[in-house]
């Protein structure tokens, strides 16, 4: 692996602060995402990017799970109380996502998740080849313009990363509101390793979905989400 002086950098385009943050929401960063922060992943932590043993890390050998990017984390503490009997990391660089999260998680009780608050490309880096069974993206950063769509997940940097991490047959679920997302989500991670299995729109997500704050508010401004599942290759 390389280390820290010879890694790559990479350019993060996305948010990483937002409005003003509640009293409460101070509290579980300051008191609580410690404890619930995956190490190893860091530069400063990691700086020789060893790989990190994820059963060693949750306690258990379990599935792996991933979601890229949970916004708000409601999809990501509904999916750790459902199915209990997996591990859970959820990956978002936004600080008010993730200390709204944080609260779902107080509130919630779940101890099968832990945050990478920061860049997923830096988890990718230290995670074994084919470590996850399912990763969901849902309702990713659109970047709308046309110059800024190499910017997107569903991109070769981000999707070869992706499929590395993936095992044989994983699942990997892409929620999205623009027609656009889709189109290049179709064109583009096909030819990263995967097989599309199952494309439906409004109505029709899956059986274990929980609509998020950004389905709603694309429902309420009128446009219409796509559900796209997607096969890792064996």
């Amino acid at each position: 692996m390389e280390d820290e002086q010879t890694a790559p950098r990479r350019n993060f385009y996305g948010r990483v602060h937002g409005k003003t943050l509640r009293a409460s929401q101070k509290d579980y960063l300051a008191n609580d995402l410690e404890a619930l922060s995956l190490r190893g992943v860091t530069h400063s932590e990691n700086p020789a990017r060893a790989l990190i043993n994820p059963a060693q890390v949750f306690g258990a050998d379990r599935p792996l799970w991933l979601e890229v990017g949970f916004g708000g984390g409601e999809h990501l503490v509904h999916m750790a109380s459902l199915y209990p009997e997996v591990s859970i990391i959820g990956a978002e660089p936004f600080v008010n996502g993730i200390a709204m999260l944080l609260g779902k998680i107080r509130l919630a009780g779940v101890e099968n998740l832990l945050i990478h608050p920061g860049d997923v490309r830096d988890l990718f880096d230290v995670l074994p080849q084919q470590s996850l069974s399912k990763v969901f993206l849902n309702y990713p950063d659109p970047w709308p313009k046309a110059r800024h769509h190499r910017r997107r997940f569903v991109t070769p940097g981000y999707l070869a990363l992706l499929a590395r991490a993936m095992k044989p047959g994983a699942e990997f679920r892409v929620a999205t509101d623009i027609p656009d997302y889709v189109r290049q989500t179709l064109e583009e991670v096909p030819q990263a390793g995967f097989e599309l299995i199952n494309q439906t729109g409004q109505g029709q997500a899956w059986d274990d979905w929980l609509s998020t704050r950004y389905e709603q508010k694309a429902l309420r401004e009128g446009r219409d989400p796509h559900y796209l599942t997607f096969r890792r290759h064996a």
